[in-house]
């Protein structure tokens, strides 16, 4: 058992002991409170923060505790091809895909912001409620511009997830340490390869392998870069440097948008980004949908996507 497993039954086993044993039809106050706490910390969680914490431990993958992937039968059955060494081989047409979706993020009109504006950040995500089943959520982040200010999370959870412990409701956001800010981004390379170096070099340590840390990293960015065209076109052609992606025809968000979809081997996981076919938009993942990234002029407004 490797040390991911380890802490992965660990976890499993911590939370069980909050749970009541079959039969108890109430919750006794201290594990009803321990267990609304767990359940709001992953919920709260920034996504970068989850991210961080994905790449070390991979008790959890990248977007959700444990998500319901839409696309799963058309992940497993795309082909990853091995190289002689025993490492994924460069598969040509999803390379090519990749270059022509950073053709697309490169001719988009870039945005132009100020220090006292909010990157808006809307998503569609699952949470795993236990004994009551997956609990779909829709989450709208307001994060300054310049990291200099506190953000706000509001999370809804959305009709058919009932759960007793998790309510609708709004989070300040303070400032973390794992949240790359769009001032932080807007100082990346936009060079692929010095882009590619320095995602390489910052995350090297980090996940089962070094190729699914670069790749927790570089979609970790993929929402807010969508307003940095240059940069949104360096991180889809850095992610054409990493071994092991495959190209799968038809693919689904978590949202069930469906398009084309690329794969990439991570471990035992086959993690899918998502694009719409005509536009090459991208719209998530088969573990989160990316509903709408805009700039806001303050908290709680809805820009215009």
């Amino acid at each position: 058992m490797n040390p991911a497993q380890r802490d992965e039954r660990v976890e499993r086993d911590e939370l069980a002991r909050l749970l009541p044993s079959p039969g108890e039809p109430v919750l006794s106050s201290d594990r009803r409170t321990l267990l609304q706490e767990h359940l709001m910390r992953e919920l709260t969680a920034d996504h970068s923060d989850r991210t961080a914490e994905a790449a070390r431990t991979r008790t959890r993958r990248r977007f959700a505790a444990i998500a319901v992937p839409l696309a799963t039968a058309a992940a497993v059955t795309a082909t990853v091809l091995l190289g002689a060494s025993g490492n994924p081989a460069t598969d040509q047409q999803a390379v090519d895909l990749l270059n022509r979706i950073a053709e697309v993020a490169a001719a988009q009109p870039a945005a132009s912001v100020r220090d006292d504006q909010y990157v808006y950040v809307a998503t569609q995500d699952t949470e795993n409620g236990d004994e009551y089943g997956d609990i779909s959520l829709r989450r709208e982040d307001w994060q300054p511009v310049d990291g200099r200010r506190s953000g706000l999370a509001r999370i809804k959870v959305l009709p058919g997830s009932e759960n007793p412990y998790i309510h609708s409701g709004d989070m300040k956001l303070s400032r973390d340490a794992n949240v790359t800010y769009y001032r932080e981004l807007e100082a990346l390379p936009t060079d692929p390869e010095q882009l590619y170096r320095v995602i390489w070099d910052g995350t090297e340590g980090e996940g089962p392998t070094q190729e699914a840390a670069a790749l927790e990293e570089i979609c970790s960015m993929l929402p807010s870069a969508t307003l940095l065209p240059d940069l949104n076109a360096a991180l889809y052609r850095a992610a054409a440097k990493i071994p092991g992606v495959s190209v799968v025809e038809n693919a689904e968000d978590l949202a069930g948008r469906k398009g084309v979809g690329l794969t990439f081997k991570d471990g035992d996981d086959q993690d899918t980004w998502v694009f719409d076919k005509k536009s090459l938009r991208f719209l998530g993942t088969d573990e989160e949908a990316l509903l709408g990234v805009g700039i806001a002029d303050r908290i709680g407004e809805v820009p215009e996507n």
